[in-house]
């Protein structure tokens, strides 16, 4: 087996801070202590790289221009060129992360991905640019926001950035040199101790992924929520399909959120019903998932007037 090379992975859009981020790292004598690096630039902006300023002699730039070189032939050519100990990617926020992902050398392997931005213009590239913004934000393991104001709308940043990545620092970067993190609380905004978690109609994607990332969190638990209703023949007259077609970016990603469901006699629902279900959760096996998962047997049901908006978002 190859022996690793480490990638230092910077994502964001133009003027986002990038470039300046990476040459500050690249003049920290911490993080550049003689390793021979390859840093790969594929976009040009507004700051420019000063090698005359890099703790040692030891880098060595690359430039590709164009999403489409992003080959795995071109990326093995350019690492032939230099004896390397690592690389640092400034990516093309225009460009899909999934190009390079795809396309990456075995012996490369992506120690951290850091997203940088903007803050003054974070809301309006995830209103304007939200498939970009989901490919960069659900890749990263840090979010700093450059040129951080005290009037930023912290909450809504957090809103934004949990509902594509839990689990993403979030850093505000101040003109003056200070940083500060993120401590919003990440609440639940249902009662998971209640005798009935009640799920609002605007929670369910929340739910449906917080089960999914802890499923002994809800085992033996009772629910109440709403959800659209799918019937197999192959599942039996008692067990039918429940859930909701959930939106993570956009519309390319829309898929059914769906949970089985027992009944104790057979169910009188049809596949398109609307309806108010409380169900206790049994994490067991089952064919569908084919694995441990949430299956429900209903305690009560009750016809409803469909959600609006009728998807269940993240944010």
């Amino acid at each position: 087996m190859k022996n690793q090379i480490p990638v230092y992975l910077f994502v964001g859009f133009l003027e986002g801070g990038k470039t300046h981020m990476i040459q500050e790292s690249m003049e920290d004598e911490r993080f550049n202590s003689g390793e021979k690096t390859m840093l790969i630039c594929c976009e040009e902006g507004i700051d420019e790289y000063d090698p005359s300023r890099f703790w040692g002699k030891n880098v060595y730039i690359e430039n590709i221009e164009n999403e489409e070189d992003v080959t795995l032939e071109n990326l093995n050519n350019i690492a032939k060129k230099h004896l390397i100990d690592r690389i640092i990617i400034e990516y093309n926020g225009m460009w899909q992360l999934e190009t390079l992902f795809m396309n990456m050398p075995e012996n490369w392997d992506v120690y951290q991905c850091v997203m940088a931005a903007d803050c003054a213009t974070f809301e309006l590239y995830n209103a304007n640019m939200r498939s970009l913004m989901f490919d960069k934000l659900s890749a990263c393991e840090m979010v700093v926001l450059n040129r951080a104001t005290i009037d930023a709308d912290r909450e809504n940043i957090h809103k934004i950035v949990r509902g594509v990545n839990p689990r993403a620092d979030i850093v505000y970067d101040y003109p003056d040199g200070h940083i500060e993190y993120d401590d919003i609380e990440d609440e639940l905004p249902f009662d998971v101790d209640a005798p009935i978690i009640e799920i609002d109609d605007k929670d369910y994607a929340i739910w449906y992924r917080d089960m999914g990332e802890d499923l002994e969190k809800y085992n033996g638990k009772t629910v109440k929520f709403k959800g659209l209703v799918a019937r197999d023949p192959q599942m039996g007259a008692k067990t039918i399909i429940v859930g909701r077609h959930v939106m993570t970016c956009c519309a390319d990603d829309i898929t059914f959120g769906g949970l089985i469901c027992n009944f104790k006699k057979d169910a009188t629902l049809n596949t398109g019903d609307w309806v108010l279900l409380t169900a206790k959760i049994k994490i067991e096996n089952h064919p569908m998932y084919q694995r441990r998962g949430p299956v429900l047997y209903a305690e009560s049901t009750a016809f409803a007037v469909k959600p609006n908006p009728e998807l269940a978002t993240f944010y």
